[in-house]
């Protein structure tokens, strides 16, 4: 084997290397980041401290918006202190632990995401039968299950990853650690991970997503025969929507990890990851929760107690 040096830690890569222009991500970033943080607390503590809100459409609510704080904290303030310093170095571990967590916290959302389009599902097209087959029992051992997965899950990709060499290069072509940019930088065959990554993207990404659209495809006969034109309307402007933010977090991540080390240029890299790392934590709150008017009333009674 040729003579190599063996890399040790990684270099992340700015969107622009122009100071102002850093400056200006470095802001933006924040400001998604700060706006995440607030809406998905609110709906926290609405809909912990609420008891009218005590239900497991709301109990998976609160768990994701826990969720989405934790996935959104993996790599935007990071990502912030690479813009505005000179320093973008990450260790080994750093990024092995960086990878670990987007990868659990991406796997968990998208299960989150399907347990609450099947939630929807059975409460429109199955009311009677709601409180038998979403109780308290159930919702948290779907929620144990999905958390105990996406530690599997995880664990097997960031174990994958890090038995590879890096000699190549030590720079990552984004601006934080993924599987998919670490494998353009080993020396190694990387044949068997590009398969379990393709494999498991579409059986995860696409399994999902089709059990998503299945239950919406559902609901959409169910509420064609409401009665009024209101209360379809209603509904159609509640799940459309979620459907809009699903099918672009499943179909930006599936289009990195189903194609792990495509020739894509860097920036076009980075605007996807944004699609699939940031915009979801940011968005959720505001399509799942806060244009919901039980949330809104909730929030009243809240300031109206507290002041």
């Amino acid at each position: 084997m040729a003579n190599f040096t063996r890399v040790t830690e990684f270099l992340l890569t700015r969107i622009s290397d122009m100071w102002e222009l850093r400056i200006l991500h470095a802001m933006l970033f924040l400001l998604m980041y700060v706006a995440t943080l607030l809406g998905n607390i609110l709906i926290v503590i609405v809909t912990t401290f609420d008891k009218t809100l005590h239900t497991p459409m709301y109990f998976f609510l609160r768990n994701l918006s826990v969720l989405d704080m934790c996935y959104i904290s993996v790599t935007v303030p990071k990502a912030c202190i690479i813009f505005l310093l000179d320093n973008r170095v990450i260790s080994m571990t750093d990024c092995a632990a960086q990878i670990f967590f987007v990868v659990l916290f991406a796997f968990i959302e998208m299960l989150f995401l399907t347990i609450m389009a099947y939630d929807r599902y059975v409460a429109i097209c199955h009311p009677l039968h709601y409180p038998v087959i979403m109780n308290t029992r159930i919702c948290v051992q779907m929620t144990l299950v999905s958390i105990f997965s996406g530690v599997v899950y995880s664990g097997f990709h960031t174990g994958s990853t890090f038995q590879l060499t890096f000699c190549h290069s030590n720079v990552v072509q984004l601006y934080f650690c993924d599987i998919p940019s670490l494998l353009k930088l080993s020396c190694s065959d990387i044949f068997s991970n590009e398969m379990e990554i393709f494999v498991s993207a579409i059986l995860v990404a696409g399994g999902c997503f089709f059990l998503i659209i299945m239950s919406y495809v559902q609901i959409f006969s169910t509420v064609l025969k409401f009665p009024t034109r209101g209360e379809r309307g209603k509904a159609f402007s509640t799940c459309v929507p979620h459907i809009i933010v699903v099918t672009v977090f499943a179909t930006t991540g599936a289009a990195v990890y189903i194609n792990p080390i495509s020739n894509s240029p860097t920036f076009q890299d980075m605007i996807i990851s944004v699609f699939y790392c940031i915009i979801p934590p940011l968005l959720n709150p505001i399509i799942y929760s806060l244009r919901n008017k039980q949330i809104k009333g909730a929030l009243k009674r809240i300031i109206r107690g507290t002041f």
